[in-house]
């Protein structure tokens, strides 16, 4: 081998990012195993290699030992003395090999070995990028569709949409930029395997903290969120701040804010509706647009009941429950929601039957 060998492993550890003390292990290696295949050796061996000059050094290894059962890898203590006197039993022996022709041999398996090496170093780069980015969001291309299945172009590998992770009714077209959010990432011996959702609630989440600056700088809480992903979600936010309103930030100058993140989600509805410590209060700013005329929580048996205007009923309940089952689903409460009508048909009964009596 050459200078030039080790000049062209430093331009390649420099052109895939990969430290060359990597591919010069890999050289190293591919030494060994060249030795070993074609000099039909099972003996240890040891290889040292010049990062200067590209020079290297093969050495057989024999263990002393006091009487010798495999002559390849044991030599006896008086043999070994007569290399150097200072050796004693246990010690390793090292002797230079100068196999004829071995350079030409060593580069042509070296090639392969080092393409494994970098292939493998590439996977476990990929791997760290994406491990630390779990919980995250990450931008995509549509790649192909099969079997149910998205594969996703994110730049230095593929990610993986299975079809549960998948919205509802969205289109997912080649070539179609879009974003995901990372749930896992696995170690496979294909190489790290990134699999995706556009239907985790986190999600929606993390467009809210990139979108809302009061929320990336804590000013703003994003205290729950509930989604039914491709139709509606609610989210609860909270001012650590008086003077901001947690709502109206995360609505934006003309509802700029929340549209992009609309936009995202394919149309997806959001409801940005105020946190309040208070269950009653809370309840009630959850069942939003819908308005509230009272709310009574029970703190024992964790429900909340609602009343609301006749005519604001189906409102408050949505389109088969949807807004009552979110609004239970952000809060943590049961909501019971009655018409006005039906309570002061109640109270009137209540009257009557005392005068009665």
């Amino acid at each position: 081998m050459s200078s030039e060998f080790v000049q062209a492993i430093e331009a390649l550890g420099k052109e895939k990012g990969i430290n060359s003390d990597i591919l010069f292990q890999a050289v190293e290696e591919a030494v060994v195993s060249a030795y070993k295949k074609n000099y039909d050796s099972s003996q240890n061996v040891r290889v040292e290699m010049s990062k200067t000059t590209g020079e290297f050094h093969v050495f057989e290894q024999r263990r002393i030992v006091e009487q010798v059962v495999k002559p390849h890898d044991e030599i006896s203590l008086e043999e070994a003395i007569k290399i150097n006197p200072n050796y004693i039993l246990g010690d390793i022996v090292e002797q230079e090999v100068f196999p004829k022709n071995f350079s030409r041999v060593a580069v042509q398996n070296a090639k392969q070995i080092i393409m494994q090496r970098i292939r493998e170093a590439e996977r476990n780069m990929v791997y760290d990028k994406f491990s630390e980015r779990e919980d995250d969001i990450v931008n995509g291309s549509i790649q192909r569709v099969e079997r149910g299945t998205v594969y996703v172009d994110l730049g230095a590998t593929e990610g993986l949409l299975m079809a549960n992770e998948q919205v509802p009714g969205e289109r997912y077209l080649p070539h179609d930029r879009m974003k995901f959010y990372i749930i896992e990432v696995k170690k496979t011996g294909k190489g790290p395997q990134i699999m995706l959702s556009r239907t985790h609630p986190g999600l929606l989440k993390r467009l809210f903290e990139l979108e809302v600056p009061e929320i990336h700088d804590g000013v703003v809480e994003l205290k729950s969120i509930a989604r039914e992903a491709g139709m509606r979600s609610k989210i609860a936010v909270f001012s650590n701040d008086e003077k901001v309103d947690p709502v109206g930030s995360c609505v934006g100058h003309k509802g700029m804010r929340v549209q992009n993140i609309v936009n995202e989600l394919r149309g997806e509805k959001i409801d940005i509706v105020k946190f309040n410590v208070d269950p009653a209060q809370y309840v009630a700013n959850a069942l939003s647009p819908a308005q509230v005329i009272s709310a009574v929580a029970s703190e024992t048996e964790k429900i909340c009941w609602v009343v609301v205007p006749d005519y604001q009923l189906s409102l408050a309940i949505g389109k088969e429950g949807q807004n009552a089952r979110l609004a239970a689903k952000l809060t943590g409460w049961k909501i019971d929601i009655k018409p006005e009508s039906e309570v002061n048909t109640d109270e009137d009964v209540q009257e009557g039957s005392g005068e009665e009596a």
